[in-house]
């Protein structure tokens, strides 16, 4: 702990040897290479090669390739952090997208632990995960849809009539985009049945 305490000192007490405006230079430099390196890293986790990298994300990601988000006649792709990292464009949104990162990080830990190593396990989760973000999208008023799609950029001529009944309707009642927009990017689960109707079924059989 002796060159700890060395350190330690050197950073509290004023340096006699070294000019004090050096010194700060070269925090200046330390912070910013530090500041520079860490959102390097967080936009690599933004990637889709990184989100797929669990073997887990290959089912999710084979549904995606299928979903307009992913090929449609205008030529405009949203990758997976589109949908699921809030954009850091205030300080509220910067504290939003690493509450995400961490709340991400447990799929590590399913990873490790072999959770939905199989497509079998990952069906029988899907329900609950799928219920899990879109709790999370209600909670932020669908943001990250909003972030390309707005109701008054629509021209809602061009949208067929129920399209154009439900966006109205959302815009004077306060719907989001999540209420009715689930499984637009993947397969949108079937709701399990409960213990009695299973019973039920059971017998009827």
């Amino acid at each position: 702990m002796k060159w700890f305490k060395s350190l330690w000192g050197f950073f509290r007490r004023p340096s006699t040897r070294v000019p004090l405006g050096l010194l700060l230079l070269v925090g200046i430099i330390v912070g910013a290479g530090g500041w520079i390196g860490f959102n390097g890293a967080l936009g690599l986790t933004n990637t889709n090669e990184f989100c797929i990298s669990c073997h887990e994300m290959e089912w999710p990601y084979e549904e995606y390739q299928q979903s307009i988000h992913y090929t449609n006649r205008t030529g405009v792709r949203a990758g997976c952090a589109d949908c699921h990292v809030p954009q850091a464009n205030s300080v509220k949104g910067w504290f939003d997208k690493m509450k995400a990162k961490m709340w991400a990080a447990k799929d590590t830990y399913h990873t490790i632990l072999g959770t939905y190593d199989t497509k079998e396990k990952y069906e029988a989760g899907r329900w609950e995960m799928a219920n899990a973000v879109w709790a999370k999208m209600k909670a932020r008023d669908s943001q990250e849809c909003r972030n390309c799609h707005n109701f008054e950029a629509m021209n809602f001529e061009e949208q067929d009539r129920m399209a154009q009944r439900r966006h109205s309707k959302a815009m004077k009642t306060g719907g989001t985009c999540i209420d009715c927009h689930k499984g637009i990017a993947h397969k949108e689960p079937e709701e399990p049945e409960e213990p009695e109707e299973k019973e039920a079924d059971a017998e009827e059989k």
